[in-house]
């Protein structure tokens, strides 16, 4: 069967709008890195001393998600790679690798080129050939955690810290480093005595982008994707205005790539204003999707109960009572999680002024009620 001229076209078209669509991929590593020099320069002074045969300081990268933390670790992880025979790197994102045994292999895996075997070999086998590795060679090793609080999730991440941080102990001279990238605050007081004992990190803190900051990162996109005058600056400070509400820089990346895909389906020589709006219908339902997929079970739980109150505006505490109706749960661990929503841009909270010292919060729900159920269900 024959398709349509009209999917042909889009399918097999040559004409197109983007001079490098790669440059808005979500892995997109910009030879420009706008913004972050003070960070980087604490990354560096974080690395210095292993390039001098000490040890490496360990780190803690924090901020909200999409402020340049797992670029800015990847920028100074290739300079240390041009630079230096001395250290050697490994980078592992924990939402895909969160077990002893993976992570380990993703290590092993960027130091000899190739992974181990994934069934039939022990841990301690993977673990003293990494280290005897680096031993032989003589080289540090710093271990960069991404989003390291799904480590947390699954209660292991006190287990791998000791494991890097205290190789040392096992393998006399290894001189062992970490990085923790995080966007969860609660982080440092979530350590065992044994493990924060030796942690002992410098924080590197990266503040959301300004509005202007955010149209110098999208614009040098734009100007390194796209084709000239395909966005008129009109519509770039559009996309400027609605990621600065989301604090999400992904955001007018992401709005970016598709306005241009949308215009070229349209055969269209630029993005117009309807390619824009198609986008950013497109992006409100897989971003509210994409966030309440990955929130843990308590959060998720507490996202439930709130939907569940139809009336405006319920306090805090109403939903913690509710909340301890069906599945008690500390007010710490309460207040962590609605702490998490908030962070997460699902409710909005306010003080009132009343109730004990004033503390009463209300709960606002940033989305339709309708909206939220069906992507919980």
């Amino acid at each position: 069967m024959r398709m349509p001229s009209r999917v042909e076209d889009i399918l097999m078209g040559d004409e197109t709008l983007f001079k490098d669509i790669t440059v808005f991929n979500p892995d997109f590593i910009p030879e420009n890195y706008l913004h972050r020099e003070l960070q980087m320069e604490a990354l560096a002074i974080s690395l210095r001393p292993a390039l001098k045969g000490g040890k490496p300081v360990n780190t803690v990268v924090v901020g909200s998600p999409a402020t340049g933390k797992t670029t800015a670790v990847h920028k100074i992880f290739e300079m240390v790679a041009q630079k230096s025979q001395k250290v050697a790197t490994a980078y592992v994102n924990c939402q895909l690798y969160n077990t002893r045994f993976n992570i380990f292999a993703q290590i092993y895996q960027q130091l000899f080129g190739f992974l181990p075997a994934g069934t039939g070999v022990p841990f301690s086998r993977i673990y003293g050939e990494i280290m005897k590795k680096l031993t032989n060679e003589k080289k540090a090793l710093v271990v960069a955690l991404d989003d390291v609080n799904h480590l947390f999730y699954r209660k292991n991440a006190n287990q791998i810290l000791y494991d890097i941080l205290r190789a040392h102990e096992v393998f006399p001279g290894v001189r062992t480093g970490v990085f923790c990238v995080i966007s969860d605050i609660e982080f440092r007081f979530m350590l065992d005595k044994n493990v924060s004992s030796i942690f002992i990190p410098q924080e590197v803190i990266f503040d959301t982008y300004t509005w202007q900051e955010i149209r110098d990162i999208l614009d040098d996109r734009v100007k390194a994707g796209f084709y000239p005058e395909v966005l008129s600056d009109e519509l770039l400070d559009e996309i400027v205005d609605f990621t600065n509400s989301t604090g999400d820089l992904r955001v007018g990346i992401d709005l970016l790539r598709t306005s241009g895909n949308f215009a070229e389906a349209d055969a269209s020589r630029n993005i117009e204003r309807k390619h824009l709006e198609k986008a950013l219908q497109d992006f409100d339902s897989q971003s509210l999707k994409n966030t309440i997929n990955n929130l843990t079970d308590d959060e998720r739980g507490l996202l439930e109960v709130i939907v569940g109150q139809r009336d405006d505006n319920p306090t805090a505490g109403d939903i913690y009572n509710i909340l301890n109706e069906n599945k008690p749960l500390s007010y710490a661990s309460f207040d962590r999680a609605l702490k998490k929503l908030e962070f997460m841009r699902i409710i909005d909270t306010k003080f009132t002024g009343k109730g004990k010292r004033g503390n009463t919060r209300l709960i606002m729900l940033r989305f339709n009620h309708e909206d939220v159920e069906k992507y919980l269900d």
